[in-house]
């Protein structure tokens, strides 16, 4: 008797790798932009935020897939994320629209490792890659528990993302490094996600940190709330991941042309760097 087994990545639509696009855009000088959708809202536009937020100038996108649970999220995302499931969003209805969008740059999924181990690590990659996606960030996986799905997600031609704490020690940043794909996601800051008032400290030493051992890319997030945080990154690092400032602004009753205009805000800033 025969099983069925997991498509075959060659078998999945191409997708752009995500460390090569980032590393060819860095070679042209082009610091790196980064922004987040919550998938499922705002309810009905949001995948017109993917094909939007490209047109203002992002090199990749961040697609969060709501999770009932989501440990790193900050009230913001949390109450966006809320209001998608409430909605009926579920991870196959968000891969779902994201496969009808055109972006033309790398996406990437970040959600939570429950739904990757209930899917199964070869489906959840695949359903991925059907979707054009290129690279997933699972923040709850750390690195000593990343082996499995890290494999099966570069059999299916999935880029893994570690991130990497401002608490990590010394010893333990050349091992995320190497096994990270797609970029270094550099924690800014100890915490949830959310909007400070400052920039914290951390986030330019913890870039400063991975620059000095690693030529991937170094993309900073948490607590990176506006266009000047963003520039003063960008003094160091590669570019930025920017979720709450703009999810706040939708939530507080702006558009979604409010929310792609404050993207072109940032891509303004930083190319000021």
């Amino acid at each position: 008797m025969t099983t069925s087994s997991p498509t075959a990545a060659a078998d999945l639509p191409a997708v752009p790798s995500l460390e090569a696009h980032l590393r060819a855009r860095r070679a042209e000088g082009r610091k790196l932009l980064l922004p987040y959708v919550t998938g499922g809202y705002p309810i009905g536009e949001w995948p017109h935020l993917i094909d939007g937020f490209a047109a203002a100038g992002a090199d990749a996108i961040e697609i969060g897939i709501p999770f009932s649970d989501p440990v790193m999220d900050g009230p913001t995302i949390q109450e966006a994320s809320t209001i998608a499931l409430a909605a009926g969003t579920n991870p196959m209805s968000v891969l779902a629209e994201v496969a009808k969008t055109e972006p033309g740059i790398p996406l990437i999924a970040m959600t939570y490792y429950n739904i990757c181990f209930r899917m199964g690590h070869e489906r959840f990659a695949a359903s991925l890659r059907q979707a054009g996606i290129s690279a997933a960030i699972l923040p709850d996986l750390p690195l000593e528990e990343v082996k499995s799905w890290a494999e099966a997600a570069d059999a299916g031609g999935i880029e893994t993302v570690l991130l990497a704490a401002p608490t990590a020690p010394d010893e333990r940043l050349p091992r995320i490094v190497e096994r990270t794909r797609g970029f270094v996601y550099s924690v800014g800051l100890v915490g949830i996600t959310g909007e400070r008032a400052e920039l914290a400290s951390s986030a330019l030493e913890m870039a400063r940190r991975l620059k000095d051992i690693t030529d991937k890319p170094v993309i900073v997030g948490i607590g990176v709330s506006n266009p000047e945080h963003a520039a003063e990154i960008c003094q160091v690092a590669d570019g930025v991941v920017v979720a709450s400032a703009i999810i706040r602004r939708m939530l507080q009753g702006g558009s979604i042309d409010d929310a792609i205009g404050f993207v072109g805000e940032l891509r303004q800033a930083i190319d000021s760097v």
